[in-house]
């Protein structure tokens, strides 16, 4: 069954905390859940860590915990370093009946950096890409034997962004290896989203419903400019969106062919006061819900769209 779901960085931003520090968290929770009438919402920095208080919080607004990003570091430590590591969200997830762990090397990434262009993000050789698909894979057959597949993020400013590297890294991974597509990292990131998505279909584990401003895009490329301005700038939008750049019916279509079956999450950061949330996140689902529909996705079964 098809579910929808949100992100709270569209009210309160991860990469950089004043952007919707303003926005209390109740704010957040009740225009995700009965206001809008998503399904679900990911992980941000306004949750409780502990596994049940989360649980016990989200169900107050009637939403479940979809999964949220873990930042994995295999470019400067060990697969067992990493296990480690994980444990912690890896029980966030696992007392939550999440599907998916969300995960991005972050070693090396500048996406938090204010001060760093998107454009000189770090890249890898043919090499370090296939040492690097190696220690992926191996991570994600130990989450995969926790009952947990790891969903891939490429993402602006990482070692994973352009349809290249996406390509590089699903040919370094193997069967435990789960794609997160993105939309909108694709189309930022030089990518046709339905060659793309195309290409991996098969391996996607999640999808991220994410729109772009073209013109924004462009200069942030040709002005050098980071992905924390890009999002102030407006970089990103949602489904449904005038201004938005990606016709997502295509994409979805892609899906149905595949035979997805999980979240289609709006994961869409704007600066909350130019761009109210709740009036773009209900335009998104709208628009979203319409699409799916359209392209033989979602047949109706879904319980999203009911608050």
């Amino acid at each position: 069954m098809i579910l929808y779901g949100t992100n709270p960085i569209a009210w309160a931003n991860d990469d950089d905390t004043s952007i919707g520090a303003h926005i209390p968290t109740e704010q957040i929770l009740r225009q995700a859940g009965p206001e809008i009438g998503f399904d679900g919402i990911e992980n941000g920095h306004r949750w409780p860590d502990d596994p049940q208080a989360l649980k016990s919080l989200l169900a107050e607004y009637g939403l479940r915990f979809i999964s949220g990003w873990y930042s994995t570091e295999l470019l400067t430590r060990s697969v067992e370093d990493e296990i480690a590591a994980v444990q912690p969200h890896l029980a966030k997830l696992k007392a939550n009946g999440c599907r998916v762990c969300i995960v991005c090397e972050c070693s090396n990434t500048v996406h938090g950096r204010a001060d760093v262009a998107v454009n000189d993000r770090p890249r890898l050789s043919a090499e370090e890409m296939a040492a690097f698909g190696a220690r992926i894979e191996a991570f994600a057959a130990y989450l995969a034997g926790e009952g947990v597949t790891l969903a891939y993020h490429h993402h602006m400013g990482t070692v994973v962004e352009s349809p290249e590297e996406i390509d590089a890294f699903m040919a370094a991974t193997g069967p435990a290896t789960h794609l997160l597509f993105d939309a909108g990292h694709c189309t930022f990131g030089g990518g046709d989203p339905e060659a793309v998505l195309r290409r991996h279909a098969a391996r996607v584990a999640h999808f991220h419903a994410k729109n772009i401003r073209r013109p924004v895009t462009d200069r942030v490329r040709s002005e050098g400019l980071s992905f924390l301005q890009a999002v102030m700038a407006g970089a990103f939008t949602v489904p449904g969106d005038p201004e938005g750049a990606i016709d997502f019916v295509p994409l979805l279509r892609i899906l149905a062919e595949a035979n997805y079956d999980g979240w289609l999450v709006i994961e869409a950061e704007q600066d909350p006061v130019k761009r109210d949330p709740l009036h773009y996140q209900a335009m998104g689902l709208r628009a979203l819900r319409a699409a799916a529909a359209e392209a033989g996705l979602d047949r109706g079964d879904s319980a999203a769209g009911r608050g």
